[in-house]
């Protein structure tokens, strides 16, 4: 067990009052934060990183990304989500191989823990054969990040999607995969996506398995579907929800439901406007994502730009709410405040360290608006996932990554050949 203290840092913690920061010491002892305070005493074996000038706060929680589009992101930035579901799911995705999905699923996943992304709900569902399933389940492993792998069917949009039920391999995952930091979730199809009996299968799964659910959301109708099978529950992480209306909202909140917002994704494909104020306002767990990686920014820096910016035209949305919904938040609406999401004696040290003495920085006012506002990835200095450096002076560590992008790259190659040349 290793011991690391972030001296001398300002602290900003999300569930607290982010907007009262106060500079203090950091230690983690192993994979928790052990103690916070001034001018801690420590041995001569603790690693000692000198958090001067440095903002320290919770890693970003990215709740859902479909980490596998990294091999292909951008390839289709300005399409509708029904061009999206025929484009990708229906035509490029059948033609990625197993090491396809390894070398997208690793890269997407480092460079998320680059831009200071230290848990990712991984909405895979890729699995067209349980190779497929462990090269991304690797993958997550392999980059250190904490991840939630979603598994689920491998297309949305197929002619036989509505009546196929999901893959029973399912089940073999459930009893082979023992790690800390990746943990096993359902990203259900729903009755939006499904037929109401294979719906209702996947649900009746995941609380047999018990483990949580994750589904896209549109309409009431999903709401309606899951009370009238007495199927709503705390374990549900609810993507998107554009159409919902407040009863609905209420109905998740009284639940115990979690709420995933992706912004850019949600104005760009036609969703609809984000509901981030609403959700807010009904007291429902709510967290930020990035979502698909063909047609959006990739960091929680962006995402949390536009939330802000499309919410604030509406409502006096603060900075404050926006940085607690893309750290705590997102803990609280994947269901693992208990673990991550704030900065206390007992959590596990997955921590993020800004720099603050940059031209984009410089001088720090206001540290939430900072974060919010002006930082992005170069002010990434260090980041920790369960006590373990994965980033430290603005460099991944335990990654080759020029043979990262060498290998994505040629994923990317590969599958835009698959298909004919990109729009």
């Amino acid at each position: 067990m290793t011991s690391l203290l972030l001296k001398n840092g300002l602290l900003v913690d999300p569930a607290e009052d982010p907007t009262r920061p106060r500079r203090a010491d950091l230690l983690v002892d192993g994979t928790r934060i052990a103690e916070i305070g001034p001018d801690l005493a420590v041995g001569s074996d603790v690693t000692v990183i000198d958090a001067t000038h440095r903002i320290v706060l919770p890693g970003f929680v990215d709740t859902h990304r479909h980490t596998w589009q990294a091999a292909i992101r951008m390839i289709d930035p300005d399409d509708t989500l029904g061009g999206y579901l025929q484009r990708i799911l229906n035509t490029i995705a059948p033609n990625y191989r197993p090491q396809d999905i390894h070398a997208a699923t690793l890269a997407g996943a480092v460079e998320a823990l680059d831009s200071g992304i230290t848990t990712l709900v991984d909405w895979s569902h890729l699995q067209l054969t349980p190779e497929h399933t462990d090269a991304a389940i690797d993958a997550l492993r392999a980059s250190g990040i904490r991840a939630q792998f979603g598994y689920g069917s491998p297309s949305l949009a197929g002619p036989d999607a509505a009546s196929t039920p999901m893959p029973t391999d399912i089940r073999r995952v459930h009893a082979t995969l023992d790690d800390p930091l990746v943990t096993l979730i359902i990203a259900a199809r729903g009755p939006g996506f499904s037929s109401p009996e294979v719906a209702r299968a996947e649900w009746q799964l995941a609380r047999e398995l018990g483990v949580p659910i994750s589904v896209h959301a549109h309409g009431d109708d999903l709401i309606d579907f899951l009370r009238d099978e007495d199927l709503l529950g705390p374990d549900i992480l609810y993507a998107h929800a554009n159409q919902f209306t407040d009863k609905a909202l209420q109905t998740v909140a009284d639940s115990g439901g979690g709420l995933s917002i992706a912004p850019i994704v949600e104005a760009q494909m036609g969703h609809g406007q984000p509901i981030t104020g609403r959700a807010l306002a009904a007291g429902v767990n709510t967290g930020l994502a990035v979502d698909a990686m063909t047609s959006t920014s990739t960091d929680m820096f962006s995402v949390m730009r536009v939330a802000y910016s499309l919410e604030r035209a509406k409502t006096s949305i603060t900075s404050a709410q926006i940085l607690r919904m893309a750290t705590t938040g997102g803990a609280e609406a994947a269901g693992l405040a208990d673990r991550v999401g704030a900065l206390r004696p007992g959590m596990q040290a997955d921590l993020m360290v800004l720099r603050t003495d940059t031209l984009s920085m410089a001088p720090l006012h206001d540290p939430v608006a900072a974060i919010v506002m002006n930082a992005d990835r170069s002010a990434v200095d260090t980041v920790l996932v369960a006590g373990r450096i994965v980033k430290q002076a603005g460099a991944i560590a335990h990654h080759n990554v020029t043979e990262i992008v060498e290998r994505v790259t040629e994923s990317g190659t590969y599958l835009a050949k698959s298909i004919g040349t990109p729009r």
